[in-house]
């Protein structure tokens, strides 16, 4: 996990060098929206990170994943003035985060305190990292990758929506409708996927406690059928290919198949790599089946590819 985020990192710094000396330069209104959001963006990270060390919760950057980017589009939709393209592209990326979030509130992320809610397990696990002990390197920690590099990632895949303001003269076309399809169908795949996770923990839980036998499907401890039986991680797919869908709509404003507003679905997909590899340790160390489920399925695609 250390070494992911440190190639996240280098990663995360080349690429937008590389693409503001190669690609096409933004006006100075782009410019400006761009100041504005990053300054946003510093600002929530900085809570995230002053609330997390408070209160020993370090969810918080979980608890914005799937609101902030609904502002950042937002932002941009009427800063061009409520472009036909930007109004689109911010309707699709409120229904993706009225999905996600409702998603995380019955998992119960959130809570009327603001800075309560069930903390994801992972972090509890990389506490217990030799690498990461101690209250300094946690703490650089949660300032640099859980707050600084994830809330700059957020916003990086939103970005698209800079290039498309770019491109504001062009009309809506094929590229734009077949953006929003696609990114409705990932959704719609997204929802599924949690749907049938949810409903094999909720019976998993419910027989554990019942106290008597437990049906063999759920005993072996993670779910195996439906979306999960043709790839391990079908909601990292769609989440994935929703940003990516997303990206198109810049390609549909500018005709610039490759730019630099990709960065962030880039990093999005690398990201969602180094987690599925920490996911997949904890999960083959707690189930004996789950390293058959590896064998026998893939990770992203249904052909395994590794």
């Amino acid at each position: 996990m250390i070494r992911t985020i440190v190639i996240l990192s280098a990663t995360l710094i080349a690429i937008p060098i590389a693409a503001y000396y190669y690609d096409a330069p933004l006006a100075s209104e782009h410019w400006a929206a761009l100041r504005f959001l990053f300054g946003a963006m510093a600002t929530v990270a900085l809570i995230c990170f002053l609330t997390g060390e408070l209160t020993r919760n370090y969810s918080q950057v979980d608890k914005l994943w799937s609101i902030v980017p609904a502002f950042y589009v937002g932002y941009v939709a009427v800063q061009s003035d409520w472009n036909p393209r930007l109004a689109l592209m911010c309707i699709m990326v409120c229904a993706w985060a009225a999905r996600l979030t409702f998603n995380f509130w019955r998992r119960g992320g959130y809570h009327w305190i603001p800075w309560k809610g069930e903390e994801d397990y992972r972090w509890s696990v990389l506490r217990r990292d030799p690498n990461l002990q101690g209250r300094l390197r946690w703490g650089l920690f949660n300032l640099f990758f859980i707050c600084g590099y994830q809330h700059t990632l957020i916003l990086l895949f939103t970005l698209p929506s800079i290039v498309a303001w770019q491109g504001a003269d062009a009309p809506l076309n094929w590229l734009d409708y077949a953006a929003a399809a696609l990114m409705l169908l990932f959704i719609a795949m997204e929802t599924v996927a949690d749907q049938q996770q949810w409903n094999f923990q909720q019976e998993k839980h419910r027989q554990l406690k019942a106290g008597g036998p437990v049906d063999p499907h759920y005993a072996k401890g993670f779910c195996d059928t439906g979306l999960w039986g043709r790839v391990r991680h079908p909601n990292y797919v769609a989440e994935q290919a929703v940003w990516l869908s997303f990206y198109l709509f810049s390609v549909a404003a500018t005709g610039r198949w490759l730019n630099w507003s990709l960065t962030g679905a880039v990093l999005l997909c690398l990201l969602f790599v180094g987690s599925s590899n920490f996911s997949e340790k904890i999960s083959a160390g707690k189930y004996p089946a789950y390293k058959d489920y590896q064998k026998r399925v893939g990770r992203f695609f249904p052909i395994k590819f590794w």
